[in-house]
């Protein structure tokens, strides 16, 4: 089964793309670092999104922000696990698991997570091998460079392109490593390692990655992309954020990775009463 039909078997409405809601158990991520640290004041901010219209809850245990802190394996898995089995025990939604240790995926495939969605596209040493051996949809995500140095000049002799052919290769190692393709959803990874014009290129040749056949995930919410052209703080970035995932949508997203999932599900609503008139 695909992913699509994996992580969201009875939707009704198979057009519209999917809402990732994003919940990060971290002290320092960009948006939201420090909020959600606690348990049960992460479990009240997840149920309220799942009433607003999620259908994905995303757990990440480290900041992939530009300059982020490296966390060990041990300290990442002490604040994802527990959350996963928690939501897993309260509520009927898929978990994704935001992380590129082996290890850590280990531990959320034991704990029941639904997908991996890792930012190194399983670039790490035994992450290939882990992923091979539980059957879980997995979302590659391109970044140039790490997220100690990613905005540090980021350089491509042209933006689509040079991710087109990562992709491919990482579809190949994939396949090679037992990976079944029809497993996979590809994210091409706004505001890791990009200037602000390639990620708006980015957003307008969006419809170029379809050529993959592929479910396409996509992450803008709140990003220094948006606050860049809006001149504003993350905290004022909402009707950005909403606007550049309306754009993605009209030009092939399948799912979206938000903060606010009620914004984004009305404005969803809107360009679905358009398009189905």
């Amino acid at each position: 089964m695909k992913p699509l039909a994996l992580l969201a078997p009875n939707r009704s409405n198979k057009s519209s793309p999917l809402i990732m809601a994003i919940m990060n158990v971290t002290p320092d991520s960009f948006s939201d670092g420090g909020k959600y640290i606690h348990i049960d004041t992460a479990l009240h901010q997840i149920e309220k999104m799942i009433s607003q219209g999620a259908d994905i809850i995303d757990i990440g245990g480290e900041s992939t922000r530009p300059g982020a802190n490296l966390v060990s394996a041990t300290e990442e898995m002490q604040r994802v696990i527990p959350l996963i089995k928690a939501i897993k025990q309260r509520f009927n939604i898929p978990v994704s698991i935001d992380t590129s240790k082996a290890s850590v995926m280990a531990a959320a495939i034991d704990a029941e997570v639904d997908m991996i969605n890792d930012v190194r596209a399983l670039q790490n040493e035994g992450a290939l091998a882990v992923v091979a051996q539980a059957a879980l949809p997995i979302c590659l995500m391109h970044m140039q460079g790490v997220p100690q140095s990613m905005q540090n000049n980021p350089h491509y002799n042209d933006v689509i392109t040079d991710i087109i052919d990562f992709f491919k290769q990482r579809i190949a190692a994939c396949s090679l490593a037992g990976i079944a393709t029809e497993r996979l959803l590809i994210d091409p990874g706004f505001g890791f390692g990009k200037t602000v014009q390639q990620n708006f290129r980015l957003l307008a040749q969006l419809a170029e990655f379809q050529s993959f056949k592929l479910p396409i995930l996509v992450g803008l919410s709140r990003k220094s992309m948006i606050g860049k052209v809006l001149n504003c703080e993350v905290e004022q970035r909402l009707v950005g954020s909403v606007s550049a995932a309306l754009l993605a949508a009209q030009n092939g997203a399948n799912i979206l990775r938000v903060h606010d999932v009620k914004a984004t599900v009305e404005a969803l609503k809107i360009l679905n009463a358009m398009i189905t008139a």
